[in-house]
């Protein structure tokens, strides 16, 4: 493994530490531009005020929201770093769904899924992330379908 690709799996290793922290400072200054691509529901968050309102959008529901990495692992070739992870957190706040918001439930979650972090060639700036999700697994885990 290059130093390249361990520099960028230490990014995403501290990128996601940030993001359980709420660390959103921390979290922005690990992009080269700030953009989240949510493959479950095809939402694009692009630019630092977007990506920010989908932390605070995100958390509100789940404050508590964490990670677990379980592999990782980099291919330089694709300038990428591939994180498989357990996401978890409990349902203690409004959860926004279309026009529709479920109340807190008091329960919590914990789901399989994956991420993939482009990076900008030749350096350790992620360029976007793009979290591979089922959104019904969450709301399976609560109860709610």
């Amino acid at each position: 493994m290059s130093n390249l690709d361990e520099a960028r799996i230490d990014v995403v290793r501290r990128h996601m530490a940030l993001e359980i922290t709420h660390d959103w400072d921390g979290v922005i200054a690990t992009f080269d531009h700030p953009r989240y691509e949510l493959m479950g529901p095809g939402t694009i968050f692009d630019g630092e005020s977007a990506v920010r309102s989908y932390f605070a959008a995100s958390r509100e529901p789940f404050p508590d929201q964490a990670n677990e990495v379980i592999a990782i692992a980099a291919d330089a070739a694709t300038d990428t770093v591939l994180v498989e992870f357990w996401l978890t957190g409990t349902h203690t706040g409004p959860l926004k769904i279309g026009p529709r918001t479920i109340p807190p439930t008091g329960k919590a979650f914990r789901i399989r899924m994956a991420a993939s972090f482009e990076f900008v060639p030749g350096s350790d700036r992620i360029r976007c992330e793009r979290p591979y999700y089922d959104q019904s697994a969450v709301m399976k885990a609560l109860g709610l379908l």
